[in-house]
């Protein structure tokens, strides 16, 4: 049974499954490539940012193992056996200070997933002058045993103020 269509029925039937097929084609073949390439963008940038980070994260991990490489060779420079307590002690001597010392506290702290522990010493200076404190200071500072004061506490004393009493803390880390 066939139905009889007049031209003017067959031109919109033909213009309605044209529609139809640009709609078709429009909506599973030209909207995916645009979606699929803003995605595409979308994961470039993403993996851009994630190129830019690792480059800074070579570069940080280039300077801190360049920085540990000098701290490991400075560590071997160092006397063998070296120890902070007798090394404060002998300093304190040549410094002419050795009977000004009170008390010397020392310590030691296991530094996580390090061969090295944290040793410290603090110590009381009382009766001297600046330049004495100045002169002991400067040895601790600037030994190649990579010793430093981490902090210190400088008070007057006597009647004209020209002695001073010190307590200061030095540390460094040892095997």
């Amino acid at each position: 049974m066939a139905i009889k269509l007049s031209n003017r029925e067959r031109y919109s039937i033909a213009a309605a499954v044209a529609c139809i097929l640009v709609f078709a084609f429009i909506q599973w073949g030209v909207v995916p490539l645009i979606d699929g390439k803003r995605q595409l963008q979308r994961v470039l940038q993403v993996k851009t940012g994630m190129l830019d980070e690792m480059a800074d994260l070579t570069v940080k991990y280039d300077s801190i193992r360049r920085e540990s490489e000098r701290i490991t060779l400075r560590f071997s420079d160092r006397d063998k056996g070296f120890a902070l307590f007798p090394f404060l002690d002998r300093l304190a001597g040549e410094a002419g200070i050795k009977d000004k010392i009170v008390y010397m506290k020392p310590s030691r702290i296991d530094i996580k997933n390090s061969p090295y522990k944290l040793s410290s010493v603090e110590m009381k200076l009382q009766g001297i002058t600046l330049n004495q404190l100045m002169a002991y200071l400067y040895s601790i500072e600037t030994s190649k045993n990579m010793v430093g004061i981490k902090r210190i506490s400088i008070s007057k004393e006597g009647k004209q103020n020209q002695l001073l009493t010190a307590v200061l803390q030095a540390e460094t880390a040892e095997e």
